[in-house]
């Protein structure tokens, strides 16, 4: 008799949470795959109407030229690249607006204004790269932890 394994996912949040409103994966093998692919379009839509940034900030956050996103918007596609920097943002987002118990407008507050324990830098100024997204989650995990040194 074969056994089928089923692919475990374990949910963090309970509920429709942000990665379900994205259309993507949280994480594992089906995650992977979409970055490779390329996200589609969409998801860079439905993260603006999620944090009501308006297209043009979102695509500076994410590092995305006016000319790219007009092409990504025709293709319908983002590249791994460009769809690894939304995925950062995401990741940053989902990790926010738990800090902030799902208060999205304390959340987009939180990720447009100066932080003092990230130098007195805007986490949306600081997602350009790996290092500095992970010094964001750090921050988001002390403060969840009552940690502010």
């Amino acid at each position: 008799m074969i056994a089928l394994v089923k692919e475990f996912t374990p949910q963090l949040y309970a509920g429709n949470t942000i990665w379900q409103q994205l259309g993507i994966a949280e994480r594992g093998p089906k995650l992977y795959q979409a970055l490779h692919n390329g996200f589609a379009y969409s998801v860079f839509e439905r993260l603006a109407l999620i944090t009501a940034l308006d297209k043009k900030q979102l695509a500076s956050v994410c590092q995305l030229a006016p000319a790219t996103l007009a092409r990504r918007a025709k293709s319908g596609k983002f590249s791994q690249d460009e769809s690894d920097r939304l995925f950062r943002f995401a990741t940053v987002l989902v990790a926010a607006t738990a800090l902030f118990n799902d208060d999205m407008l304390a959340t987009k507050r939180w990720l447009t204004e100066p932080v003092y324990g990230l130098g007195d830098k805007a986490p949306l100024d600081m997602l350009a790269t790996s290092a500095e997204t992970q010094a964001i989650l750090d921050l988001i995990g002390r403060l969840e932890h009552g940690v502010f040194a």
